[in-house]
């Protein structure tokens, strides 16, 4: 592994590839690495000749100052990490690297930045979307590889391809990886008090019991409310959202469509806000 910390320099040595027609993988990351991030990047190496990891915690995509602040962050631990794993490159840019000059850019995704995530973090996927379009444009990968825990985000990534004319870009999209206890694996976990820790497992159990009966004959709106209060029985969560949509348009459904059901929710856990999601 090599570590690169300008874009300068990665461009470069993404040339030299480029000139062998090396096949590369791009694996965007915020850093504060752990087993879900193992994934992508082991996805990554199993499908492509070149492996850049980036680990960049981009401030234009947080709405809440405090929560930038408090990101975690760990990059001597996740050097070792992707060095230990085999990537070829590990890119660590510094935010003026990212950004020398504001970034005024922005971005519409119809529907799909306006509902859940995007009415309670404005702003949040048009900083997603100015990063992620500038790695794109600097790594130029044959693929990139974004987890499912995101749902929303990836939905938008591939719209932002699409919007773009990114055509040679692959959007792979892989599973959620969770914790023994069903917990969504988020690099904000390590955050969550004691107490929270051991209450976040419910998120999962509330909307990952349900069965094809449940969506096909119980009321949406029953289904919401019992899940709800299930995650709300344990006094330290609090449901932000929680809502049945289409895997497609994130648009309320209200009758079952396989394999194009999804349940997404986003829970405050103390101070510590997670998200989740099933698809059905």
């Amino acid at each position: 592994m090599q570590r690169v910390e300008t874009c300068e320099e990665l461009r470069r040595l993404l040339d030299a590839y480029r000139v062998l027609s090396r096949t590369i993988g791009l694996v965007p990351t915020m850093g504060a690495l752990h087993a879900g991030h193992v994934s992508l990047i082991k996805r990554a190496m199993e499908e492509n000749e070149v492996v850049v990891v980036t680990d960049f915690v981009n401030p234009t995509q947080f709405n809440n100052p405090n929560d930038f602040k408090t990101y975690p962050r760990d990059l001597f631990s996740d050097a070792k990490l992707v060095e230990s794993i085999g990537a070829t490159l590990f890119f660590t840019p510094s935010e003026q690297e990212m950004y020398p000059t504001p970034d005024t850019r922005t971005f519409s995704f119809g529907n799909l930045d306006k509902v859940l995530e995007g009415a309670h973090r404005p702003g949040h996927f048009n900083g997603v979307a100015q990063i992620v379009s500038k790695l794109f444009e600097l790594v130029q990968p044959t693929r990139a590889y974004f987890g499912e825990k995101d749902f929303q985000q990836l939905l938008i990534i591939q719209e932002l391809v699409r919007q773009l004319r990114m055509v040679d870009i692959k959007i792979v999209p892989c599973p959620i990886v969770r914790e023994a206890d069903g917990l969504a694996m988020s690099s904000r976990n390590q955050l969550l008090s004691s107490e929270c820790r051991r209450d976040a497992p419910v998120i999962y159990e509330a909307i990952g019991s349900l069965t094809r009966e449940d969506l096909l004959y119980e009321p949406y709106a029953l289904i919401k409310k019992n899940a709800i209060a299930k995650i709300e029985s344990r006094g330290s969560l609090k449901v932000e959202y929680l809502e049945i949509v289409s895997a497609f348009t994130l648009n309320p459904i209200y009758s079952y469509v396989p394999n194009g059901t999804r349940v997404l929710t986003a829970v405050q856990a103390g101070a510590v806000r997670l998200i989740d999601n099933v698809g059905y």
